[in-house]
Order: structure tokens, then C-alpha cells, then sequence
């Protein structure tokens, strides 16, 4: 038997000694990677955060002390200590465990994470609730993995006080983050402050300070201050220790003495504390040591070779190389990215072009606005961005580039279904909100060619700013001898049917083999769907049932805005809206998900 065939509960890892505990660690490495193997996920950062997770369940009494992860998808290996290491095949999958922490899954998941820089906020909103009820227990933040480059990470250090003694944030400094310029003399300080024996003496010698009459409270003030200006000396950044923390790092994020001793410190501690911890992304796993952009996010990959079982062109890819195209006889053209290169499909274009590549980190909002700067003095800047993590730029969309007119490109990747990333990750929402934008025009490609088309299209021959919004994956179907009009919308059949399938992008191929089994019926292809052209009310005179499909949330949506146009036109006909309605979307396969919201060629026929 395994060591962590005998751990179910951070109850049963409490038990273990230190050998067994770095057994477990290994234990749990490879459980990890042979199952990820067969589902894909985020291995690279959770193998990186093992020990740490291990030292903070063997330390801390979850679900009492409350732990948040940052970027919920390093959360593995607290999943498999709190009870659900059986169920972990199942992870990313239909009704199977979420690749994030998700509350309604364990109690130890208390904070619902799939975007970054959230957890310090979260947590100082939590440990102020333990406060003023009167909760004992501590709240830790786990941050890192890029997440310290996001600004709430900062608005929340800003905002977290002196008074937050039930305030732990862990700092997972994988490189992929910030390196506070910290030399041999921090860490060996590091190393005696969080000693359980100096801990011990510190505390003995303050309070025989504090006994003596009269000036023994001065002396213990005076002896803290000193203290405080020794360490500012020693640590040449202070940062942290400025805004009220009490800093401790760098700590070898590998080494579980090291870890245990410094939680140990922090929870006995009375203020807030900031721990920085050093970790080695794809820890243990050669391929993911190697490669740990790779690794970050994959799908199901051969253990032995860490080759990766199905590859091939995808519509990122497209992407990537019509930038390349463009940018090579146009040097206007810049491409932004908020820490998603690889992600983007732009690893070779910043190959080519590095001074016309930019990634700011994860930085949504900063992304767009140097992009209006760019453009404001001339580029033609391309911000290359999942529709999910345009969310968080709304705000600077509306006054930083609809508002000033400026021509900024926005390449929104991962558009509808993704698919087993979950809630957090579905690109539904941006067709509603974007449609809010003045200004903003909006082209929807289904295949390759069209994208580099409407690129071209939405750069030189458009107005104001512009969003090309495309899937997940590869292109699906194509008709026979299909080729883009190169109009804002396109017609297939007679369009004096009683019958007209609407709708636009990825369904297209959905729509179309549908479409060739129907009698009476047409079909039209939005190529852009914002501003929907007013040509199509007079396409529209004969058709009796119009039966409108998006992969988006229905509310605000394209659809909802076609019909505002048809009763605004008094066109009279039975519309039949197929979209999101209020919910959010579960993890599960793009065909799943289609079928389940019947928008595969089967439920449209």
C-alpha cells in the first residue's frame, strides 16, 4: 500500500511523519500524471505546488482555516487530499470533478476560481468576516503562476491593512511571476525567523521585556523597531513588509521541513503575513520540467514521451500565421496578449517580430489601453485574447477605444463552447456585451480562410474598431465548393421558403448539414454580425418561421437583436431564438454541449 492509499482526509495526512510525507509527495506526482494523461488539464503548475499543498493541510485545519487558491487550476493535489482522489478520473469531464475549485464540489473549496488574481482579494474579504464575527481560524491566499502580474492582485495588497491577523498570503513564485531581488543573506534570515526555536526565544525575551516596571514597554518598542530596520537592511525588497505584512522568503517550495516551519510561524502569528515561496513548474515530470508552457494546459498526452495524442491545425494557429502574413508587409501591425502567446497562436509571430510583440502579463484591462495608445500614434495594434478573459476589459473597450474611435483589432479566441474547462471558461458572453459597444463592428468566421479574410477585411477596409471572434479547435464541415462572399451575410437555397435557419460562425457546419436534409427551408450565414445589414428585412418578406441558433447567452445576444430589427421593420413571422438562456455552462465536450443545448445538426433538424 501507497502512502496515499492511506490518506482520504487532510485528517489522515496529519498523521504522517516527514519521510512519509515526502513519500506521499511522490505518491501523488504520479497519480497525477497518469491521470491527467487520459483527461487533460493544468499539470505543469500543479506538480509545482505538491509540497506546498501537502505542508498546508499537514499545518493548517481546513475547512476552518480557509485556503483560496489563485487561479483555480492548481488545485489538484488539495482536490486529492480532501476526498476526492477517487473521483479524480473523472476530472474536466461530463458530471465528473471541476479542473478548478468550485464550493458546491467540497467544503474545502471555499472560493469558486477559474480567473486569475482574485484569491487576496477574496481572502482579506473572508478573514474580515472571521473578524468581526468572531471565527477563529486563519485565511490563506495562494497566488502565482502569473497571477501577480494582474492588477486587482495589487488593488487587494494596497488594500489589506495592518489589522488583518488572520491574513496568511503565499506568493508561489514559479518564475512564471515576479522574483523579489532577495540574495544568500535574506534567505539564511529567512531560514533562523522562521526556526520554531528563534520563534520561541523572540517571544520568551519580548515578554521578560515587557515585565520590567516602567521602561520595560519602551525597550520592547524600541527593540521591535530596531528589529523592523535590520530586516528592511537585509531584504532589498520591502515591499510587502510597507504594506503591513510580515514577510518571510524566499523558501524552498520543494523542501517540506522548510515549508512546515514557516506556515507553523505564520499561523501563530498576530498580523498579516506574506510568505514567498520558490517552486520548480512541471516539478517531477521531465516533459513538464522541460516544457512547462506546454504542460500548463494540455489535453491527453502519452506519459512515456510526453507527446501529446492529437495535435494539427487549429483555428489559434490560423491565427498566428495570419498575423505573420500581415505583419510582414504591413509594419503598422502589432500583436498584444495578455500572458497567452502560446495559447494565442502567436509564439512564432513573436519570433519574427519582437518589437512589435507585446505581452503584458495578465493584464486584460493594460492591454487594451496600450493598445489605444498604439493606435493613437499610428500602429494598427491586435490584442489577441480568450473571450473569457475579455471580461475583465469591458470598462476600457467603452472609453479608451469606442469612445475615442480608435482602431483596435480584437482577435477573440476560444469564442462559444470550450468545452471541459467549465463555467469560468465558456465564451458566451462577449457577443452580448460586445453588442453594447458603439461602434464596434463584429465578424464571426467559420473556417480558416474566412478568418484571415475578415482580418483583412476589419483592418483596411473598416472603421473603427473591430472584433473577429472564432472557436476553440479546428474548423468542423465545409460545403462542397463553399467559398466566403465576402458580405456581410450570405444566402443558401431558395429564400421564398417557408422555412430559414439563421445563424452564424462554428454552427454554420451544424446548420448546414441540417440544412441539406430540409425541404422548404434556406439558410443564412451571418459573416457580420455587428452591424447586422439592413438589406436582409427585404431577404426576409417571404419566409414564414425563422429559427435563429448562437453558441452565446441569449440575453443581449445576436439573436435577440435580430429580432429587434425584424418587429422594428413590421416583419411578421414566427422567430424561434435557439441560445444560453441565464445559466452558466457545465463542463463537458463541445459536442456535448451542443447536443445539450440543441444546436448539433441533429437537434436543428
Amino acid at each position: 500500500m501507497s502512502v496515499l492509499d492511506r490518506v482520504n482526509s487532510p485528517k489522515d495526512l496529519k498523521k504522517l511523519n516527514i519521510d512519509e510525507l515526502y513519500e506521499l509527495c511522490e505518491d501523488i506526482r504520479k497519480f497525477m500524471v497518469s491521470s491527467v494523461a487520459e483527461t487533460g488539464g493544468h499539470l505543469a503548475s500543479n506538480l509545482g505546488v505538491v509540497e506546498l499543498t501537502v505542508a498546508l493541510h499537514k499545518v493548517f485545519n481546513s475547512p476552518n482555516d480557509q485556503i483560496v487558491f489563485d487561479v483555480g487550476h492548481q488545485c489538484y493535489t488539495h482536490k486529492i487530499l480532501t476526498g476526492r482522489k477517487d473521483k479524480f478520473h473523472t476530472l474536466r469531464t461530463e458530471n465528473g470533478i471541476s479542473g478548478f475549485t468550485r464550493p458546491v464540489e467540497s467544503e474545502h473549496d471555499i472560493f469558486s476560481s477559474g480567473h486569475s488574481s482574485t484569491s487576496i482579494s477574496a481572502a482579506i474579504g473572508l478573514a474580515k468576516a472571521k473578524q468581526i464575527k468572531g471565527e477563529k481560524g486563519k485565511v490563506i491566499a495562494i497566488i502565482g503562476d502569473g497571477a501577480l502580474t494582474g492588477g486587482l492582485a495589487y488593488e487587494a495588497l494596497n488594500n489589506s491593512g495592518n489589522d488583518n491577523s488572520n491574513l496568511i498570503v503565499i506568493l508561489n513564485d514559479n518564475n512564471m511571476s515576479i522574483s523579489p531581488n532577495v540574495g544568500s543573506m535574506a534567505k539564511n534570515l529567512t531560514t533562523i525567523r522562521t526556526s520554531p526555536r528563534y520563534v520561541t526565544f523572540k517571544s520568551k525575551i519580548q515578554r521578560g521585556l515587557a515585565k520590567i516596571p516602567r521602561i520595560g514597554s519602551q525597550i520592547s518598542r524600541t527593540f521591535t523597531l530596531i528589529n523592523s530596520k535590520i530586516r528592511k537592511k537585509i531584504y532589498h525588497s520591502t515591499f510587502f513588509e510597507d504594506l503591513g505584512f510580515r514577510y518571510y522568503g524566499p523558501i524552498d517550495g520543494h523542501d517540506i521541513d522548510a515549508l512546515i516551519d514557516a506556515l507553523t510561524v505564520a499561523k501563530a502569528h498576530s498580523h498579516s503575513v506574506f510568505i514567498h515561496v520558490n517552486t520548480v513548474k512541471g516539478k517531477g515530470y521531465n516533459p513538464a520540467e522541460k516544457n512547462p508552457t506546454q504542460f500548463h494546459g494540455i489535453g491527453k498526452f502519452d506519459v512515456d514521451t510526453g507527446e501529446p495524442k492529437s495535435g494539427g491545425k487549429n483555428f489559434s494557429a490560423s491565427f498566428g500565421e495570419t498575423m505573420c502574413r500581415f505583419a510582414e508587409k504591413d509594419s503598422r501591425i502589432c500583436c498584444v496578449t495578455a500572458a497567452m502567446a502560446e495559447g494565442t497562436g502567436l509564439c512564432e509571430y513573436a519570433s519574427k517580430y519582437p518589437k512589435r510583440f507585446f505581452d503584458v502579463g495578465i493584464a486584460e484591462q493594460h492591454a487594451v489601453t496600450f493598445s489605444s495608445g498604439l493606435a493613437k500614434n499610428g500602429m494598427v495594434p491586435v490584442f489577441a485574447v480568450y473571450s473569457t478573459f475579455l471580461q475583465r476589459a469591458y470598462d476600457q473597450l467603452i472609453h479608451d477605444v469606442a469612445m475615442q474611435n480608435l482602431k483596435v483589432i480584437l482577435a477573440i479566441d476560444r469564442a462559444g463552447f470550450v468545452g471541459e474547462d467549465g463555467e469560468s471558461h465558456q465564451g458566451v458572453f462577449d457577443t452580448s456585451y460586445l453588442n453594447s459597444v458603439v461602434g464596434l463592428t463584429i465578424f464571426a468566421p467559420a473556417y480558416y480562410d474566412e478568418l484571415e479574410a475578415m482580418f483583412y477585411e476589419g483592418i483596411y477596409k473598416t472603421e473603427g474598431a473591430v472584433a473577429v471572434r472564432y472557436p476553440r479547435g479546428c474548423e468542423d464541415y465545409k460545403p462542397d465548393g463553399y467559398t466566403y462572399s465576402k458580405e456581410p451575410y450570405t444566402v443558401f437555397g431558395d429564400i421564398t421558403s417557408d422555412n430559414c435557419i439563421i445563424t452564424y460562425g462554428r454552427l454554420f457546419s451544424q446548420a448546414y448539414r441540417a440544412f441539406e436534409k430540409l425541404d422548404n427551408t434556406c439558410l443564412i450565414k451571418l459573416n457580420r454580425i455587428k452591424p447586422i445589414s439592413e438589406n436582409i428585412v427585404e431577404d426576409l418578406k417571404y419566409i414564414k418561421n425563422i429559427f435563429f441558433y448562437e453558441e452565446g447567452i441569449k440575453s443581449g445576444g445576436i439573436g435577440e437583436k435580430f429580432a429587434e430589427i425584424l418587429e422594428e421593420n413590421s416583419i411578421k413571422l414566427n422567430f424561434k431564438h435557439f441560445a444560453v438562456c441565464d445559466e452558466f455552462i457545465k463542463q463537458a465536450s463541445v459536442a456535448s454541449q451542443l447536443k445539450t443545448y440543441n444546436m448539433d445538426s441533429a437537434s436543428i433538424l
